[in-house]
């Protein structure tokens, strides 16, 4: 790849620049999340003085007892602190959950499996498929974390030369379906059981035995599917093709690499490995009596349970099976120590999140000790109940507030820690399941993913667009990507309104409604 070129100024008169200079100023301002987390750790501490100073308290609704704000200021509070410090880090539910998936999926990454797939995928679709194939596996690039950013979106762009379309075309597909269509999935990624934990703790607030699973949001998110393809697709081909037509550059001499004989009879085997592991999961869940069932339980969801509880086993298992049959076959895996060193790989990137868990899981903790989410949930329960909002207008409200948040912090996770102790008890509080503010929160944590500066990979995509276009900036990115933004937020919230409408499940085991009690 040619050297990167720096960025050139961009332009600051249309509107958008203008707002977007105003968003990037406001979002630089903000300290690293792992700080920002430091800081409401000790507010949180200050306000539990604060709140426990002035009496407040509330009646929690389900039990009728009073609920009164635990002062961290005081000799007891800062012992518990102190003694709790080690075990919020190692207790705190997204942790292993998601470093057991990565370890799994990271196997598979690194024998070059995934990469095989998706170059597969990409250079055997017909060119009136072409956009329609490359969003979609954009958006099933997301079940190993962020490998679409960096494989995908480059990709796309030397897939549509080959096509002798415009390659920005391309990377905005790619981005589109990566980045936009983040919590669409026909499976579920490392993302799911780190949000599944972080709302779960959150439920627990209000209901100490609440149980979240990975799964939670599966159904919705495999219907999402489809829809962002086709967004995808017409925006990319009545929209931004206007403005990259066909035959506006020229071919070059870039080109994809064609799947080696190697490559292909890794993906042969690897593919014989996936249909026994599938076959085997066919015959451990489907009967009544098998091993990921439990047995005498009628109930269909109940009896799932282990299989439910074993979801984040089953993802280490099958990455790791599926890549070392693919890197033995293929010939990237040459002893186990390869394995190994791609599992230490895949750690070596979680460094900076494991920093952001430590302070996170302290924020959680303590806001759960102080009781600050009981008090504040149930007064802002009252205050939407006396508005009389419904249900509906109030899910689509949030998920716009979340689309808005999420053009100053890019993390998914770490705006997720934020707001779901807020926001997951003050719904459950209205009877709206923990899964359901979940399935909002991720639309629109998605939507304005592609059209913000703060999100981590926002700069990667300016300078793949640069390898094309040397003048391009921050204001080529949210001007190609913009619609792509407002068409996803009108039919991805139309798509949840009528599933909420209609009562579907959200996924297995995940209602849409949540008694108090029940």
């Amino acid at each position: 790849m040619p050297q990167t070129p720096a960025l050139p100024p961009v332009p600051r008169t249309a509107a958008i620049d203008r707002f977007l200079a105003v968003v990037e100023r406001s979002g630089n301002l903000l300290p690293h999340p792992a700080t920002l987390f430091f800081v409401l750790t000790l507010l949180v501490v200050v306000a539990s003085w604060i709140a426990s100073q002035i009496g407040l308290s509330v009646t929690h609704p389900g039990t009728g007892n009073a609920v009164e704000v635990v002062n961290l200021l005081s000799t007891e509070g800062l012992q518990r602190i102190m003694a709790g410090l080690v075990t919020n880090f190692t207790g705190f539910a997204p942790l292993g959950t998601v470093l057991v998936a990565l370890i799994g999926i990271g196997v598979a990454e690194h024998s070059g499996l995934i990469g095989a797939c998706l170059r597969v995928v990409v250079l055997n679709a017909p060119r009136f498929l072409l956009t329609p194939i490359v969003v979609f596996a954009g958006v099933m690039s997301n079940m190993a974390s962020d490998i679409g950013y960096v494989l995908l979106v480059p990709l796309a762009g030397l897939l549509y030369i080959a096509a002798g379309r415009h390659p920005i075309l391309g990377i905005a597909a790619a981005f589109a379906g990566v980045s936009g269509g983040f919590s669409a999935n026909l499976l579920i990624g490392t993302i799911d059981p780190l949000l599944a934990g972080l709302t779960q703790e959150a439920a627990r607030i209000i209901d100490p035995d609440y149980s979240v699973n990975a799964l939670a949001n599966l159904f919705f998110m495999q219907a999402s599917t489809p829809l962002i393809v086709l967004m995808g697709w017409w925006v990319t081909e009545k929209i931004v093709a206007r403005r990259y037509p066909d035959g506006s550059y020229g071919k070059g001499d870039e080109r994809i690499e064609a799947i080696s004989a190697s490559e292909k009879r890794g993906l042969r085997w690897a593919g014989l490995a996936t249909v026994v592991l599938v076959g085997l999961l066919l015959l451990a869940v489907v009967p009544q009596d098998g091993a990921l069932r439990l047995a005498g339980e009628t109930d269909t969801m109940r009896s799932l349970a282990p299989f439910l509880n074993g979801i984040i086993a089953l993802v280490f298992v099958a990455g790791g099976v599926i890549g070392i049959v693919y890197g033995v076959a293929a010939g990237t895996f040459k002893n186990d120590g390869d394995v190994i060193h791609g599992m230490t790989k895949s750690m070596e990137t979680m460094a900076s999140y494991l920093v952001l868990v430590f302070f996170a899981a302290q924020f959680v903790a303590l806001f759960n000790w102080t009781q600050l989410g009981v008090v504040v949930a149930v007064q802002g329960a009252e205050t939407l109940q006396a508005i009389g909002l419904p249900k509906i207008p109030l899910l689509i409200g949030f998920i716009m507030v979340t689309a808005v948040v999420n053009l100053a912090m890019g993390s998914a996770s770490a705006k997720w820690a934020l707001m779901a102790p807020v926001f997951v008890p003050m719904f459950m509080l209205l009877g709206l399941s923990p899964e359901l503010t979940q399935a909002a929160y991720r639309v629109g944590d998605s939507v304005t993913n592609i059209i913000s500066p703060m999100m981590s990979y926002f700069a990667i995509i300016i300078v793949f667009l640069q390898r094309y276009d040397p003048k391009a900036g921050i204001g080529t990115v949210v001007a190609t990507m913009m619609p792509y933004s407002i068409v996803f937020f009108i039919g991805w919230s139309a798509l949840f309104a009528i599933w909420v409408t209609f009562g579907l499940p959200l996924g297995p085991g995940a209602p849409l409604t949540y008694t108090l009690g029940g």
